[in-house]
């Protein structure tokens, strides 16, 4: 071995080098926490992780999203964002121990992804002020020179201590600074969440000031028989908080309902109507029951809920605006309904005005609608999946054409039409599940929205289709539970499940994904009887 392979790692080097990938975590903590207190200032959505996070969802392949919905659900987001930390964290890292050999060129990296938020907030849907670029601009300025200051005392001869070999540099000024930085990032961090949740404090009083007004309109009785006594059976009405929730939305926009407006334009548009949420109230209301479903739900997935609904029939408004539907002869055939938070949802004008119950929606299960869903005001559409149906946030409707407009999904190969398809799902006995053979309820929920669900069969293996037992239906717009007593036999079995509507379309076997206008196939669970 030669004596320049004998001798030792020089450890000021390792530790130097160590301390500069700190350097750089420290540079972006303090950069992500003076944007945080920024964004609170300006809007929470301009803050580089939400505009970053709502880039990479609109550029995000189809087959991405789908799996992450599968496997995430609603934390989807969450996991989006956690990963974008993970990567910036990365990235700070290498551009510390960068920062020791090229000083500026460290901090310039810092800068280079504060352009990057820059650029992301501002070209968002959004977006309306080139203020939404602040946040980041200003956060990777301190970020910039907060790296340049410590890799600076990393740089640095120590003071009042002679300079070891290889080891020289300013430990205390390092340790003052790495300090200072860290508590200094952690107040403004704290301080940025405290005030972006204050900057929403006037939609929370507004909506807790409403007192919805009894419907003229009532639904009817929840029918006796239409929910099961069966254990593992989703509730017949989902409680709110246990609705799906499926959107873009990285921060839920808080939307006071006192400065809401809503304006109604486009062609065929004769008299453009701008509406208050007051406005709304002193309208004529109707309360449904309807079951809303996403054009993710994969087969047997949990992404359909049923809930009461209150609103006001959206078919009325147009018509005072002198919209006439295509078949009327009406030059628009697309309803697009543009969000808060820049979603484009478009809508077949023939569906909204063919007599269903097509609303906008102010209330849900006897409440003012919950933020995650809507509030103040939202879409909704029997009979179609809620990716062309069911704005949330609602502030704008204009009537075009298909030809004229892709909406947000259709640009990214969704269908422009997508009615919700037949589909009826297995609660109970969940897969892979252990019964005890005698008598096991199978059971769950089928729906074909808009048509009614007419009849539910069940299979054991590969016998024959056997009739299962429908509960009570409420309306052709909700989900509709069933049951079937299995006289279960020992060993491994495949229960299989499908729904007849009230057309006479039988769910078809043929498995297809979610693009571009929903999954189709039969819901089988496995089971092993004991």
């Amino acid at each position: 071995m030669s004596d320049e392979e004998k001798k030792p790692r020089n450890p000021g080097t390792v530790t130097r080098g160590g301390l500069g990938a700190l350097s750089g975590l420290l540079a972006a903590c303090a950069a992500l926490a003076v944007a945080e207190l920024v964004a609170a200032a300006v809007r929470p959505q301009a803050g580089p992780v939400v505009a970053v996070g709502g880039a990479a969802i609109d550029r995000t392949p189809i087959a991405v999203k789908d799996w992450a919905i599968r496997n995430f659900g609603t934390n989807d987001k969450l996991i989006l964002q956690l990963g974008i930390l993970a990567v910036l964290a990365l990235f700070a890292l290498a551009l510390g121990v960068l920062a020791l050999r090229h000083r500026r060129a460290g901090a310039a990296g810092v800068l280079l992804f504060g352009a990057v938020g820059a650029a992301a907030a501002t070209s968002r849907p959004d977006s309306t002020s080139v203020t939404d670029a602040l946040p980041s601009v200003l956060g990777a300025i301190v970020g910039a020179g907060l790296l340049y200051v410590l890799v600076g005392r990393l740089l640095a001869p120590p003071r009042d201590v002679p300079e070891g070999p290889g080891d020289g540099w300013d430990r205390r000024g390092f340790v003052i600074a790495a300090t200072a930085a860290a508590a200094a990032s952690a107040g403004a961090g704290v301080l940025g969440r405290v005030l972006s949740g204050s900057s929403g404090q006037e939609a929370v009083a507004s909506r807790k000031n409403i007192d919805l007004p009894p419907p003229d309109s009532r639904a009817p009785a929840i029918p006796r028989g239409a929910q099961l006594r069966v254990a593992g059976v989703s509730p017949f009405i989902t409680p709110n908080s246990d609705f799906y929730r499926v959107d873009t939305a990285l921060v839920v926009p808080k939307v006071d309902a006192t400065a809401w407006r809503l304006r109604i334009h486009g062609e065929g548009v004769t008299r453009e109507k701008t509406l208050t949420f007051e406005e709304l109230l002193r309208r004529e209301l109707i309360e449904r029951d309807i079951t809303l479903t996403c054009v993710s739900n994969e087969v047997g997935g949990p992404y359909v809920g049923n809930a009461r609904w209150i609103g006001v029939r959206l078919a009325d408004l147009l018509e005072e605006c002198g919209v006439r539907p295509p078949s009327a002869g009406g030059p628009a055939d697309q309803l697009v309904a543009r969000s808060v938070d820049g979603m484009t949802i478009g809508s077949p004008v023939e569906d909204v005005m063919d007599g269903r119950d097509a609303m906008l929606v102010v209330g849900m299960n006897g409440r003012p609608l919950p933020f995650d869903h809507g509030f103040p005001v939202r879409m909704l559409v029997p009979g179609l999946y809620g990716y062309v149906s069911a704005c949330k946030w609602i502030e704008d409707i204009e009537l075009t054409t298909f030809d004229a407009y892709d909406s947000y999904w259709v640009k990214r190969d969704w269908a422009r039409e997508a009615p919700i398809k037949t589909q009826s799902r297995i609660d109970t006995p969940k897969p892979f599940a252990r019964p005890k053979a005698g008598t096991v309820m199978v059971a769950g929920v089928a729906w074909a929205q808009h048509r009614g669900v007419d009849r539910v069969e069940v299979r054991v293996d590969d016998g024959p289709w056997q009739d299962a037992t429908l509960a009570a239906e409420d309306s052709r717009d909700t989900w509709r539970q069933w049951s079937y007593a299995w006289q279960a036999t020992k060993g491994g079995h495949t229960l299989t499940v499908r729904a007849t509507d009230r057309t006479g379309e039988t769910q078809t076997e043929k498995r297809t994904r979610t693009v571009p206008d929903g999954a189709s196939g039969w819901h089988s669970v496995v089971v092993t009887v004991e």
